[in-house]
């Protein structure tokens, strides 16, 4: 039962953490396309390829849902942290008429990390 304990407790700890990086993550992106637009075009390339090292971050926290016993609302909230910046953010980059979804989207997940 002990066990059963800690596991919960550390897979609470890591999904805490993870969100907090991911938030971070997030409010960097941003930063990144606001520098492309204001200052510097060259951070595009920047801000097209950092999304690729934090996309996959909602997928481990599901799992740490599931195994921290975390309540199902927060179960779905995280499954649309991924589903908003997988497909939502790649159609609406090469679909110009959702294309004004893409920068609202940051402010959606920022608000459910």
């Amino acid at each position: 039962m002990a066990d059963s304990n800690s596991r919960v407790y550390y897979s609470r700890q890591v999904f805490l953490v993870l969100a907090w990086i991911y938030a971070v993550c997030i409010v960097a992106q941003t930063l990144l396309a606001g520098m492309a637009l204001f200052n510097n075009y060259a951070y595009w390339g920047y801000h097209t390829t950092f999304v690729i090292w934090f996309q996959f971050i909602p997928i481990l926290m599901l799992m740490l849902a599931f195994t921290g016993q975390l309540s199902r609302k927060i179960r779905w909230k995280v499954a649309g942290l991924f589903l908003l910046i997988v497909p939502l953010q790649y159609v609406s980059v090469h679909v110009p008429v959702i294309g004004a979804v893409h920068p609202v989207t940051p402010l959606i997940l920022f608000w459910l990390s």
